[in-house]
């Protein structure tokens, strides 16, 4: 088994190509040790020192590591870790797991603005975040605001902010004139 591995604009975030499918579909996103149960790949990348967070996509794995230790001692354990899962047969996600399918439901009055922003995110933000190892997900409209949850790479990361305000707020406020500002959100 052969797995890439690719920078991302986070610094303390790697993406771990394995060459197979990860999940079918959707994400899954592990930010601490005590939200992996559901998953035995991600139980077996938090037991490796220094792992603080891991992230599904259909063909990745995004692990986010502690800033005191460093990639080059980090990333020999986490390969062994991501081969030995797909070499024991295990599945990814456990029994009755869920996915996230991605956004939040909305009902209201803004029905028909949150089904443009929700496109838009689909069409054009997630799948340029998805290539840095990340995701980005609606959580709520209020009052002209989009409140968006980043995950994977998206979270913590320095640039997060600038991709928010900048890349997708610009966007969003382009096609939707009821959109005023985008908050990052955290869950």
């Amino acid at each position: 088994m052969f797995i890439q591995t690719e920078s991302t604009p986070n610094p303390a975030t790697l993406k771990f190509l394995p060459g197979q499918t990860v999940l079918e579909m959707g994400t899954a996103d592990f930010p601490s040790s005590e939200s992996a149960s559901a998953s035995p790949l991600a139980q077996r990348l938090f037991a490796v020192d220094g792992v603080t967070g891991v992230f599904f996509g259909t063909d990745f794995i995004t692990v986010t590591k502690a800033e005191t230790i460093d990639w080059d001692h980090l990333k020999p354990s986490i390969l062994g870790a991501v081969m030995e899962h797909f070499q024991s047969g295990q599945p990814v996600m456990g029994d009755g797991a869920v996915q996230a399918g991605g956004h939040a439901e909305h009902d209201g009055e803004d029905g028909e603005v949150v089904g443009q922003i929700k496109e838009l995110l689909d069409s054009r933000v997630r799948p340029a975040v998805a290539q840095d190892g990340g995701d980005i997900t609606f959580h709520g409209f209020d009052r002209g605001v989009v409140y968006l949850h980043m995950q994977g790479a998206c979270a913590g990361c320095p640039s997060s902010t600038l991709t928010l305000k900048m890349g997708i707020e610009n966007l969003l406020r382009h096609y939707i004139p009821e959109v005023t500002e985008v908050r990052p959100v955290v869950v």
